[in-house]
């Protein structure tokens, strides 16, 4: 059998982590209750675990454990976020701002409501992936109702200034809303100091089950009103009806515990593994970072090559390396990513882009290795288009 390449794609998703499938593996066999059968003990120990894992969510933005809101995940989380206010406060405004190098489960969601009617605006992004704070508070109308921004971009690790951004939606008395999908386990958030009123979260960027998400809701200073998207049953405070899955639940806070236990070791290592794959890059010539240099995830490196195509590099780099050129959610498209164009680029050279996404468990052995394979790759692809 041959061996498998190197794991480097994730911002996809992450391997799950040892710790988090025992924590999860109980609930699915000893402890089986349906969390909402109160009525008798296997119910009772069902609810106990999901009161917890709720309340280790809360403790990890900041928020209380009745603004958490579980969900299939983020983009569940998202539609639920953007339509459900969108019905919510339509009779105040019909009018949303989000940029445009956010994820496809929020644009999506924008480009439906802009089909019943709403207005969207797409915010421009400056060339290293920041929004221009300017931009935004010139782009608030009185008919706006929401901001949507996301924490930390799932291509280029680009994050935001989500407290900078949170003070002029609060100043203008129009909801603020974070995709921290990428962000949760990875960087502090506090949806307090930030001023964020929804914040869809997602297990399995960090180190969880896939499945399982979160949206944050505020409930006081403003309380923030969505109209549910699914209906049946009355769960999460009517928001999201459904039976919760016991063992995602208890999984997801898990990963999120471990991930805010370990946040800052794990920081420093995955910026150094991350700056050591770039230096080594960095000396072939026409290899542009993508995203700014340092406001970005620690394990993100995004990189253009000038001179090959895209698709012929990444299948030179597939035999060693896992990677992708964009998202994973939009792999299968043959468009350029639209977050590498809204930089500025030329659709040669986003095309010709690789995200590099270190993790938990990638070493320095590794990284050594997918640099080294990484520039001969490079260099053998230019020599064939010289030779051409």
């Amino acid at each position: 059998m041959s061996q498998r390449p190197i794991y480097l794609d994730c911002h996809a998703t992450t391997p799950m982590d040892k710790r988090v499938l025992d924590a999860m593996l109980p609930y699915f066999s000893e402890h089986f209750g349906n969390p909402s059968s109160i009525t008798h003990v296997y119910g009772w120990e069902a609810e106990a675990a999901v009161k917890k894992a709720r309340e280790m969510l809360a403790d990890a933005i900041g928020c209380t454990p009745e603004e958490i809101v579980f969900t299939s995940g983020a983009t569940e989380a998202n539609n639920l976020a953007i339509k459900g206010v969108a019905e919510a406060y339509f009779s105040k405004g019909r009018h949303i701002i989000t940029p445009q190098t956010e994820h496809n489960a929020v644009l999506d969601p924008c480009h439906y409501l802009e089909s019943l009617g709403f207005e969207v605006t797409f915010l421009p992004v400056r060339q290293d992936g920041l929004i221009d704070l300017e931009e935004l508070e010139e782009a608030i109308r009185p008919d706006t109702i929401l901001v949507s921004v996301m924490a930390a971009n799932n291509e280029i690790g680009v994050i935001q200034p989500l407290e900078e951004i949170g003070k002029i939606c609060r100043q203008h008395e129009v909801l603020f809303h974070t995709d921290a999908a990428q962000a949760i386990g990875k960087i502090p958030l506090d949806v307090q100091k930030m001023k964020i009123d929804l914040m869809s979260l997602t297990a399995h960027k960090v180190y969880g089950p896939k499945g399982i998400g979160a949206l944050y809701v505020r409930r006081r200073n403003p309380r923030v009103n969505l109209a549910a998207q699914m209906h049946g049953g009355g769960h999460e405070r009517g928001m999201r009806s459904g039976t919760l899955c016991t063992p995602q639940i208890v999984g997801f806070a898990k990963a999120v515990e471990l991930g805010l236990a370990e946040l800052k070791s794990e920081s420093k290592r995955q910026m150094q593994l991350r700056e050591r794959l770039w230096q080594q890059l960095a000396q072939l010539d026409g290899i542009h970072l993508n995203g700014h240099p340092t406001q970005r995830l620690p394990g993100n490196l995004n990189i253009s090559v000038e001179g090959v195509d895209g698709a012929a590099l990444l299948l030179g780099l597939q035999p060693v390396v896992a990677v992708s050129s964009g998202s994973a959610c939009s792999s299968t498209s043959t468009a350029p990513s639209h977050v590498l164009t809204a930089l500025g680029h030329s659709q040669s050279l986003a095309y010709a882009s690789i995200r590099f996404g270190i993790g938990r468990f990638t070493t320095t052995e590794e990284i050594d290795k997918v640099a080294q394979h990484a520039i001969a790759t490079i260099q053998s692809l230019r020599q064939a288009v010289v030779k051409v």
